[in-house]
């Protein structure tokens, strides 16, 4: 019970501290910094696969399927406002 109260107490304090630190990022710094987060949602997606790939459970199956499709769909938005903002920069013809 202690690891569960532990776990949630540090899930919610990482809540706090990501919104308070989005929050506070100024807007022309958003996209770069989506980019950026890339490489972190493609590091949740490895450990997306080894957890649905490890059959320790159904559960962890199940919760490691729903992290790859989130991840995945972190990636490709990622990929898309980082294109959207590089043909900001394209010169018209």
């Amino acid at each position: 019970m202690e690891t569960l109260i532990t776990g949630l107490t540090i899930f919610v304090l990482a809540i706090y501290v990501g919104v308070e630190i989005i929050v506070k990022v100024p807007p022309t710094l958003h996209t770069p910094l989506m980019s950026g987060s890339n490489a972190i949602s493609g590091i949740t997606a490895v450990g997306a696969v080894i957890s649905a790939g490890s059959g320790q459970s159904d559960v962890a199956t199940w919760l490691g399927f729903g992290a790859l499709i989130l991840a995945t769909t972190n990636v490709v938005g990622g990929f898309v406002v980082t294109h959207r903002m590089l043909g900001m920069f394209k010169k018209k013809h």
